[in-house]
């Protein structure tokens, strides 16, 4: 089965209007567009379709089940040819992947403003925007693939290895040397975890229904075996545990048929969590013959998803059972629980909270709190020198950061660059905006040959509203109020970034969630400084902001210690 035929074919792609030459982002410093900011959003749109990069390229989906970087492929063509039109003070709106107009702006203003996947909040289902996709009216944007800052596999990389190394910090002494961690899924963003999971020393058995997607995983390096035998893969793993080698083992098969499996065989991973693409059913795999079951999603979708959330009853009730047996079980924010929940199964205590968590309240939100997340810039000349030459000024900025130094270094030896080079860490307030002005400082002086990209993914600490992800449990209560994701976008736009994005359902489907993305682009001006700083300082400032508003001791000393201007903090107003 090859990953080519995942996607749905009712929506109107106008496949025939795609462009003959292969889309790859043009590299060096000729300049199609009028400024380098919106060469900088060409090239990044152009990455996200980038074959190498993407999960159904022909279809313009880059990652998670649907996500896509245009609404088809007349409006690509339109947008690539409004960009290389406009002007420097001008602004490209994009509505789900569509250009529907330019506005005169000012050349510090935001050169392209997104929105994806958005509708009002009763009508906020999967059903409604569905008619609406296929109507060719709108697209799931999913994060990184509608803002056009996606960075293949490595851009959730670093934020996997990061929470398995929280868990590895708090439940076994710091490292997953002879443990083993089942879960699911290899596309474009689950394909980080058998590498995250190595790269804690831990051993990964790794489910996927699609062969393509596992060989091109061992291909790219990020997954060491692949295997067709649950007895093999389980051989492979237990002998590794047992000799504390770190391993990573890919199974093609349905998780919902091997994790039962286990429990009837009384197998007992360490640690359990999935990334299958579950926010939306239509590509959350049933058992059964995996081409009937896609024949069955284009003859009759109802009764497939019928039969998805079955099998992820099933898989949840394993995953439970596994929990029952001493495994430490944590979602990864894919929406499983919930539709588990919606197939019948009891999901939550008598308190209403998830019989497991989510990875941001178990792992992640005391970073966040620090205003701390998923960091990442591109180097838009094309050439893996300037990444490595930022790395070197990274750690030059921050020698006492042992965690960041051991995080470059792993990833300079293991992660490979695809399409553009590109690299991500976790940096927070503060910090961001002081590295900011290093790399345009780099391209001012010439040391890196051309402007850098710097964005961010959209789980990031201020930018989402997610209840069943990264607002998961807030301290006041306030996992649904989305406020603080416009104000972001907004605070990111008024305050120079040069494409903003608001998206909705974005890691957990339609209507569960709201997220905004930002980018900037350091093109070696003073200028430029300027609005780096102010940009890479409101970004992660409305990630204290949120958490200092819930409550949170970690977030209130971070804004006093930083001098965050809240009102009512130390007598600001």
């Amino acid at each position: 089965m090859t990953i080519e035929t995942v996607s749905m074919s009712k929506r109107p792609l106008y496949i025939e209007e795609k462009p003959k030459k292969g889309i790859h982002a043009q590299t060096g410093t000729t300049l199609r567009c009028k400024t380098w900011e919106i060469e900088a959003a060409l090239r990044m749109l152009e990455n996200n379709i980038d074959p190498d990069v993407a999960l159904v390229p022909d279809e313009l989906i880059v990652y998670g089940g649907s996500g896509r970087a245009a609404r088809n492929w007349r409006e690509f063509n339109k947008i690539v040819e409004a960009l290389k039109k406009l002007e420097s003070d001008e602004t490209l709106l994009i509505q789900s992947g569509k250009p529907v107009g330019v506005l005169k702006t000012y050349a510090h203003t935001p050169r392209v403003l997104i929105a994806n996947s958005n509708l009002v909040p009763k009508w906020s289902t999967q059903e409604c925007f569905d008619k609406l996709d296929e109507l060719g009216l709108m697209m799931y944007g999913q994060m990184t693939a509608g803002s056009w800052i996606y960075i293949g596999t490595q851009g959730i990389l670093q934020g996997t290895y990061e929470t398995l190394a929280a868990l590895a910090g708090k439940h076994f002494g710091g490292s997953l040397a002879g443990k083993f961690v089942l879960t699911a899924g290899l596309g474009g963003m689950s394909g980080a975890q058998p590498l995250a999971i190595k790269m804690n020393e831990g051993v990964a058995l790794v489910v996927e229904v699609f062969e393509d997607r596992v060989k091109q995983k061992v291909k790219e390096g990020y997954c060491d075996k692949i295997s067709y035998s649950l007895d093999e893969a389980l051989n492979l793993v237990l002998n590794a545990k047992k000799s504390k080698q770190p391993l990573s083992v890919g199974l093609v098969g349905n998780i919902a048929t091997v994790a039962p499996e286990l429990v009837r065989r009384n197998v007992v991973p360490d640690i359990v969590t999935d990334q299958t693409s579950a926010h939306d059913l239509k590509y959350y795999y049933p058992e059964g013959d995996l081409n009937e079951k896609l024949e069955l999603r284009e003859k009759d979708p109802e009764k497939f998803k019928k039969e998805a959330l079955d099998s992820i009853k099933k898989h949840v009730k394993a995953i439970l059972d596994m929990q029952e047996k001493g495994a430490i079980c944590f979602d990864y924010g894919n929406n499983l629980r919930a539709q588990a929940e919606l197939a019948g199964l009891n999901v939550r205590n008598n308190k209403g909270e998830f019989l497991y968590p989510g990875f941001v309240p178990a792992y992640i939100r005391p970073l966040f709190c620090e205003g701390k997340g998923p960091f990442r810039w591109a180097a838009l000349s094309g050439d893996p020198k300037d990444i490595l030459r930022i790395d070197k000024a990274l750690l030059e900025t921050f020698p006492s950061d042992k965690a960041l130094k051991r995080w470059i270094t792993k990833a300079q030896d293991t992660v490979p660059f695809i399409g553009l080079p590109t690299r991500v860490c976790w940096l927070g307030y503060g910090d961001r905006a002081r590295f900011g002005k290093v790399i345009n400082d780099l391209v001012a002086s010439g040391e890196v040959k051309a402007p850098i990209v710097i964005g961010r993914d959209h789980l990031d600490c201020g930018s989402v509203a997610s209840p069943n992800r990264e607002t998961e449990g807030m301290k006041d209560g306030s996992d649904a109020v989305s406020d603080w994701p416009f104000l972001n976008a907004l605070g990111n736009a008024i305050c120079g970034a040069d494409w903003v994005s608001i998206h909705n359902g974005g890691g957990v489907g339609i209507g569960n969630s709201t997220h905004a993305g930002m980018v900037i682009v350091a093109t070696g001006t003073k200028e430029k400084e300027e609005r780096l700083q102010r940009v890479l300082t409101c970004d992660p400032g409305l990630g204290i902001m949120r958490h200092f508003d819930a409550g949170y001791e970690e977030a209130i000393k971070v804004a006093k210690e930083k001098n965050v201007n809240i009102p009512g903090l130390c007598g600001r107003i």
